[in-house]
């Protein structure tokens, strides 16, 4: 078993988390994987990277799920008479297998895609969830895309929903939960750089 460490983040949409996970990885000068892992995955399935962040970290898109990986191209799984593993299992087991190995290799940041319950077994494996209030992560969304406050929302609801329910459907466990992760931290109380300060402090005790 490897010594070093890895610190995974689970997070809200609007929350910072990947800002965080960006800012703690560069103070800490090790790798920051996020969505290089989408990248990863669409390379070694042989599939453009943007029908890969179509499905990342989302089991609602129906119609994208529904499309297969065959050796005749895309087909309908509706439509086929031999089961395919859907594109979204698919890439949800590539990234599993990518995340592993990335995890063997060195320390790391792992934002999102259910690194923490992929890595539950290494306990060198510090698994974190950034929450913040909704008038900030409506703020944050609001200013990052140029979109109203009515509409940020209606985004984070959007997210929110389809992270919990990919979360909670790759690993039975509650998406948020202080059950599913070792640490749950409010980035509206501490702030984007009082959370990055948390974070190094723990990972180098």
């Amino acid at each position: 078993m490897t010594t070093h460490k890895i610190i995974t983040i689970g997070r809200q949409f609007g929350s910072g988390g990947h800002e965080i996970g960006n800012l703690l990885a560069t103070r800490l000068d090790i790798p920051l994987y996020d969505n290089n892992l989408v990248r990863m995955a669409a390379e070694k399935m042989d599939i453009r990277e943007e029908t890969a962040k179509a499905i990342d970290e989302t089991s609602l898109n129906s119609f994208v799920s529904s499309y297969l990986i065959t050796p005749m191209g895309y087909s309908s799984y509706i439509n086929s008479e031999e089961y395919v593993q859907p594109l979204s299992e698919q890439m949800y087991e590539l990234q599993t297998e990518i995340i592993k190995k990335l995890a063997e290799r060195g320390p790391c940041v792992i934002v999102g895609r259910c690194a923490d319950y992929i890595l539950k077994d290494n306990p060198n494996c510090i698994n974190v969830f950034i929450c913040a209030d909704r008038a900030d992560r409506i703020k944050r969304i609001a200013e990052r895309y140029d979109v109203s406050e009515k509409k940020a929302l209606d985004r984070i609801k959007r997210m929110d929903r389809e992270r919990k329910y990919y979360y909670e459907t790759h690993t039975g466990q509650e998406w948020g939960s202080i059950s599913s992760h070792d640490i749950l931290l409010n980035a509206s109380l501490l702030g984007i750089e009082g959370t990055v300060n948390v974070l190094e402090g723990i990972y180098k005790r």
